[in-house]
């Protein structure tokens, strides 16, 4: 919910996962969010960077890797 000047009033917003859009409660105690920084052509970090969330169901199927490398290609990322 917003107010009249665009703030948001709720308590908690929920995340939702990078990989398969399923919604990160607040009892998703295994969910992970991860930040991949953005680097110059010289290997440089710029500052920047994409966040990722993923989801308990993710990890706990041993996908993380999978997804990991779908999205950051997807993003255009290399994952060194």
């Amino acid at each position: 919910m917003q107010n009249e000047e665009g703030q948001n009033m709720d308590l908690y917003i929920p995340r939702k996962c990078s990989a398969t859009n399923r919604l990160i409660t607040s009892k998703d105690h295994a969910s992970v969010q991860i930040n991949i920084g953005h680097l110059d052509e010289n290997g440089i970090y710029t500052g920047h960077f994409t966040t990722f969330a993923l989801c308990g169901f993710v990890r706990a199927q041993y996908l993380v890797l999978w997804f990991q490398v779908l999205l950051s290609n997807s993003f255009g990322l290399a994952l060194y």
